[in-house]
């Protein structure tokens, strides 16, 4: 027990467990290396999130502490135990396998999958491309095409930079029209916005007004004046008749100089609100309500997130929102969509090398999907596995597969289907934390350091903040004896799987010899001074509590990254794609249950789940379902029901609520902890079901190739037995 004379300390540092960046006081006691945290707060010095924190910053310390983690390298043994070995094994074994694959079956026989958290992480944001780079390979996927995808390609086309992104100027705009998102459970996603419950309400202190909508009544409708039921997967119909609306029935400003645009009433001449009503449950008088809004307010600003992005018309969506904050005069201007000026300009630097993104360049093998940025789409991993090589086509088959902070197995469709393919492969090699259902199918597995263990900047949501700022924090505790950085474990990597010059400058890097900038942190200083902030990495490691560079400013057209500076408006791809949307209106209305997803507070995506802090209280893994439906399936509160779709079935409890329009049915991502060989403690306890045991890889939007995990067709029944007792789970 520690003693209360022991000397304490404060921390500062930015939680990185989700996108919204907010700054956290750690106090600790106790000298190193036994120095214990007494608690996790918010930082009220902090610019950016003014003290707020959400319950997972509390849950730093279980992560680090988690029983579960490992902290040496191990390896899977004949009888399927695992032995702890050695670095240089792990590492020597590892270069070993996956050359073994490319020499039996080609360069791309081994296959990549980058996961959420590296996006937290500066120093994979850096390295992990190096990898990549020395593997060779062209079969790249990530969670990118799971949930963000359409965002990328939306701006790619439009603006020449697929890391380009408007963002909400939330903290000036009048009214807010959001769609499909929630970021009162997630803390905004693509729009990095901490204490996101102060700024709604600051929208209505001001006389705004936030409009959502969503099939379900979420936790942002608490926080907005108006909510919309909206059918699943019809959004783009919605957008399409907003659209009609603008161009048909009122005046608008003129476009820019620099838009490049073709006829928009002339597109959205068969899509009036009368026409869409039946389809996206949306009256005409109600849309033509929320566009007066929209149009008459002094600023105005439409965000979609998950909801729009994770369904069969995602990218459509994503355009069609840039098309109406553009056409409506709310485009990089306060209070509408704007862009960031982030200290370490990350779309700039990356357009210097000459990488504004690319698409089809070449395709998959199996079903003939354009890349993107790269990568193909998550929902081809497991087909381009399991599907033996057509002598007559050509290609290599995916025999080996690295992963990086990623769980494919939980977090992509047709889960199970992933599942028996990644057993299937000859070799595996995983850089994470824990055995979980994808890395109980690897070889070796590498475990880098904890969250605390590592310094951390934030390279991308800097990209996506809703105000301009930087903060860089120290880790709060060094690696243990034997421990390495997620970097070291790429790099050592990289170096065995390289030759030549390539091969010298990795040896330089990991031994911290010759070329010392090149470091993560040396590179990270180098790009702040490129920046025009005037900062660099002494600047803010003297102020720990994180740098305010002021709000948003416009910037347009000098933030368009095509040679001409012009924004095209109406690129061919997305006027393609609007015939299928046609095809799509006069098709009869499905029958049956839609699924959707959704997020809750306490998680993030697949990895939450091993912190008794986070998991405590009632089971909220249910099946969310409307009081008529239930009625309909002879349903009450804690039934199990059978739910069916074409990739699967699961039994999961039920949770009626009226909060669901009626013809949809919502289970939350990122449970199902429960396959033979996962082995952690806290998380099989509540394992829940896995949603994407339903999802279909078949089901995906053709324009981008992103997963639609919303919108999957579903039967359910009731199943006979005793009933859960459910209670309240806030």
């Amino acid at each position: 027990m520690m003693e209360a004379n022991q000397p304490q300390r404060v921390h500062k540092r930015t939680c990185c467990l989700c996108e919204a960046t907010c700054g956290i006081e750690i106090t600790l006691q106790g000298h190193a290396p036994h120095e214990q945290i007494l608690s996790i707060k918010g930082d009220k010095d902090d610019p950016f999130s003014r003290g707020y924190i959400c319950p997972k910053a509390t849950a730093l310390q279980d992560l680090h502490n988690d029983p579960d983690r490992l902290t040496k390298p191990v390896k899977k043994m004949a009888d399927g135990s695992w032995k702890e070995i050695s670095w240089n094994q792990a590492i020597a074994e590892s270069v070993a396998g996956l050359k073994k694959v490319q020499q039996r079956h080609g360069k791309n026989a081994v296959g990549s999958y980058l996961g959420n958290p590296n996006v937290h992480n500066y120093g994979n944001l850096l390295t992990g491309p190096m990898l990549l780079k020395a593997i060779g390979s062209r079969n790249k996927f990530s969670a990118t095409s799971v949930d963000q995808l359409p965002h990328h390609v939306a701006s790619y086309f439009m603006l020449g930079h697929q890391l380009v992104t408007p963002i909400p100027d939330i903290d000036r705009t009048d009214f807010m029209m959001v769609i499909g998102g929630n970021p009162v459970a997630s803390n905004g996603s693509l729009m990095t916005v901490p204490d996101i419950k102060n700024r709604l309400k600051a929208i209505d202190e001001r006389g705004g007004k936030v409009v959502l909508v969503d099939p379900r009544r979420s936790e942002t409708a608490k926080f907005s004046h108006e909510h919309l039921f909206i059918r699943p997967g019809q959004d783009v119909l919605m957008l399409l008749s907003l659209l009609h609306i603008f161009t048909h029935e009122n005046e608008l400003p003129a476009l820019p100089d620099y838009v490049v645009s073709a006829d928009l009433k002339l597109l959205s001449a068969d899509f009036s609100p009368e026409i869409t009503a039946t389809k996206t449950g949306i009256s005409a008088p109600r849309l033509r309500s929320i566009a007066t809004q929209w149009l008459t307010a002094e600023s105005a600003v439409c965000y979609g997130r998950m909801g729009v992005s994770v369904q069969q018309y995602g990218g459509l969506c994503q355009w069609l929102i840039n098309v109406l904050n553009i056409v409506s005069g709310n485009f990089d201007r306060p209070g509408g969509a704007m862009f960031t000026a982030p200290a370490v300009d990350l779309p700039a630097i990356l357009a210097a090398r000459g990488s504004r993104g690319h698409y089809d360049v070449y395709r998959s093998r199996v079903r003939n999907f354009p890349e993107f940025g790269g990568e193909f789409p998550v929902a081809t991993l497991a087909e381009e596995i399991l599907t033996p090589v057509d002598p007559a086509v050509g290609g290599s088959q995916i025999k080996a597969m690295l992963t990086l902070a990623g769980n494919p197995v939980i977090s992509t469709p047709n889960s199970r289907q992933l599942d028996q393919a990644f057993e299937s492969l000859e070799f595996m090699v995983c850089i994470d934390t824990v055995i979980n259902a994808t890395t109980r199918h690897a070889n070796i597995i590498l475990p880098p350091v904890s969250h605390l263990q590592r310094d951390h900047y934030d390279l991308i949501f800097n990209n996506f903040a809703v105000r301009n700022v930087a903060k860089y924090s120290e880790p709060l505790f060094k690696p243990a004896v034997g421990e390495k950085e997620d970097w070291q474990i790429i790099l050592s990597l990289a170096e065995g799987l390289n030759t030549g010059s390539v091969k010298k400058r990795l040896t330089n890097w990991l031994t911290y010899k010759t070329i010392r900038w090149l470091k993560p942190k040396g590179l990270l200083n180098k790009m702040l001074k490129a920046g025009k902030s005037g900062l660099d990495l002494d600047a803010l490691q003297k102020q720990p509590q994180g740098v305010d560079l002021g709000a948003l400013q416009p910037c347009m057209p000098e933030r368009l990254f095509h040679k001409d500076k012009k924004l095209q408006l109406t690129p061919d791809i997305f006027m393609a794609e609007l015939q299928r949307v046609k095809d799509e209106l006069l098709a009869p209305q499905q029958d049956g249950l839609l699924l959707i997803g959704r997020r809750h507070i306490r998680s993030n995506n697949s990895w939450m789940h091993n912190s008794q802090r986070l998991i405590k209280g009632a089971d909220r893994c249910t099946l969310m379902i409307n009081p008529q439906d239930a009625a309909q399936h002879n349903l009450v509160d804690g039934d199990m029901a059978a739910v069916e779709s074409r990739t699967g079935a699961i039994n999961v409890a039920v949770e009626i609520t009226d909060e669901l329009m009626p013809g949809v049915v919502s289970l939350p991502h990122g449970y199902g902890h429960n396959l033979s060989g996962v082995q952690m403690q806290n998380a099989l306890q509540k394992p829940g079901v896995n949603a994407n045991d339903l999802t279909d890889d078949l089901l995906i939007d053709e324009l981008t190739g992103n997963t639609a995990l919303n919108g999957v067709p579903v039967a359910i029944k009731k199943v006979q037995g005793e009933a859960m007792v459910l209670k309240d789970a806030s």
